[in-house]
């Protein structure tokens, strides 16, 4: 079992979920969210990094998962979503946790099957997907779901990896 640690990066909330998967079936280990405060942009951003250094001492993460930063509303809000990305970033690369990136729509297509799914299909899958007793909180099944998204990838990886293998000693 392989356990990930995902990340919904934020600027006011960011969430968090951890699992362990075997690439067939995957085991939810906790989630939530680090509610970002402090009077200036680096003092949040501070705590984005300190939130996630205590999860990754905690948790002991194998892999982690992140979301790519994507122009939403405006820039602005992109380049604070790339700052708190960067102090998540941070905070695993210093423990030697090697980060995988997903778009938004890769996330989604992974849990739900569409790109464009709406957050409460998301909530909704993670919930069926780890059998979870409730919907978990948006920004903690968004990390959830960058946590599946992931442990999916890591199968797919391992299979096309197997095949070409196998393809090139035949040869």
């Amino acid at each position: 079992m392989t356990r990930i640690l995902g990340i919904d990066p934020g600027s006011r909330f960011t969430g968090f979920g951890v699992i362990e998967t075997d690439g067939r079936q995957s085991q939810y280990i906790t989630s939530g969210f680090i509610r970002v405060t402090g009077e200036t942009w680096a003092e949040r951003l501070g705590v984005i990094f300190e939130g996630i250094t205590e999860l990754v001492k905690t948790h002991q993460p194998e892999e982690m998962s992140i979301e790519r930063v994507f122009m939403h509303r405006n820039a602005d809000s992109a380049l604070k979503l790339g700052q708190a990305r960067g102090a998540a970033i941070c905070a695993v690369i210093t423990h030697k946790v090697p980060v995988f990136e997903y778009s938004p729509a890769e996330i989604k297509q992974s849990v739900v099957g569409k790109g464009n799914a709406a957050k409460e299909q998301v909530q909704h899958m993670v919930r069926v997907l780890l059998n979870l007793p409730g919907t978990p909180q948006a920004d903690a099944a968004d990390a959830l779901a960058a946590a599946l998204c992931h442990g999916n990838a890591r199968v797919l990886s391992g299979r096309l990896a197997a095949t070409l293998k196998m393809h090139s000693d035949k040869k």
